[in-house]
């Protein structure tokens, strides 16, 4: 009878242990790795959240649109944006009157404004125009929490692993609205379902 009682609690144990863990973190299909000049940021996406925000993520990423991407608005205490697939790639076509302004071929989505999650310190969210419906391509990077951000930008995921390598990024000039001159950039992007 011992047995079946520490058995028991031995399960409860481990349930508890697994529910204080990412769940999503484990799940290769929606970790998205971002490599930056000084190593690897691991993202933990969201689809239970965003699903069809983290589906134009994927695709953008397995179609290698982010790579080399630049951080152009990056704001000390705030956040760090990136992903304009059109006018932000530094290797081709990088254009720092537009950057900001563009997105990728694909459709703007509808917003998935979440009631459950903050933008806390590490969340990933969907940059937007005014329009709730616009998010295409650009997201950004929390450095800090902003509860004034909650339920008005989608959630896509959330930084796992690399938080010390984001907070190294470039910071842009705050009285221009974070704006960055010779910008970092996402150097690669992949999912790691995908492997190297």
């Amino acid at each position: 009878m011992q047995l079946k009682k520490l058995a028991s609690f031995l399960v409860v144990l481990a349930g508890l242990f697994a529910a204080s863990l990412p769940a999503v973190a484990a799940d290769k299909e929606n970790t998205m790795i971002i490599t930056l000049k000084d190593g690897d940021v691991t993202i933990a996406l969201r689809p239970d959240l965003a699903p069809k925000h983290v589906a134009q993520i994927k695709k953008l990423v397995r179609d290698g649109a982010y790579d080399n991407v630049a951080f152009h608005r990056v704001i000390d205490g705030f956040m760090a944006q990136t992903g304009d697939v059109k006018f932000g790639n530094t290797k081709k076509g990088f254009n720092p009157e537009a950057v900001g302004t563009g997105g990728s071929d694909l459709p703007d989505l509808p917003a998935e404004f979440s009631q459950s999650e903050q933008f806390t310190r590490g969340v990933v969210g969907m940059a937007r125009s005014q329009d709730p419906n616009s998010a295409n391509s650009q997201f950004f990077i929390m450095f800090a929490p902003a509860p004034n951000l909650d339920g008005q930008y989608t959630i896509v995921g959330k930084v796992v692993g690399g938080m010390d390598l984001v907070d190294k990024i470039k910071k842009g000039d705050e009285a221009d609205n974070g704006t960055v001159t010779d910008p970092d950039s996402m150097i690669k992007v992949r999912i790691a379902a995908d492997g190297k």
